[in-house]
């Protein structure tokens, strides 16, 4: 029976939702201008790019607004929007460290691969943790507690 050690949310960082929000604001002043002037109405195209460009936006916000983290008894899960879901059983972990997830490193946030051959889900430049698995390319997360994660699973894979 799985049972839950931790569960931790790490929402996107304050970076992305400034960049989201400003992107979302120049797409809306650019329909006002064009409703003002009368443009819109001449050519619908520009309302109808606007609308699809903004719930574009809004949808993929939405699909990456946080990173869900849970470490139970028998392995790891980390997921990260609908598609991108990563689970490592205890096992089959080699070591696990905190790292700081730089631009550096990963060239942004979001799915990434890293200059060291990792790969990433970040929200932020800030805390994650590195995991290096048995098999398969090292794995990066954001997370609040990188070093509480880590102690869990190097005592967890101690204790067997």
């Amino acid at each position: 029976m799985r049972q839950v050690i931790h569960r931790e949310w790490v929402p996107v960082g304050l970076f992305v939702k400034t960049i989201v929000t400003f992107v979302i604001i120049l797409v809306l002043c650019v329909l006002s201008i064009t409703i003002i002037t009368g443009t819109a109405f001449q050519n619908p195209f520009w309302i109808i790019l606007s609308a699809s460009v903004t719930l574009f936006l809004l949808l993929l916000f939405w699909n990456y607004r946080g990173i869900k983290i849970q470490l139970d008894n028998k392995g790891l899960s980390v997921s990260y929007g609908v598609f991108n879901r990563r689970v490592v059983r205890l096992e089959d972990i080699v070591s696990c460290e905190p790292i700081k997830a730089s631009f550096g490193r990963y060239g942004g946030v979001g799915v990434r691969y890293g200059v060291d051959g990792s790969w990433a889900y970040t929200t932020s430049f800030g805390n994650a943790v590195k995991i290096i698995p048995r098999k398969g390319r090292p794995f990066a997360f954001s997370s609040n507690n990188p070093q509480k994660i880590c102690n869990i699973i190097n005592k967890k894979k101690s204790a067997t």
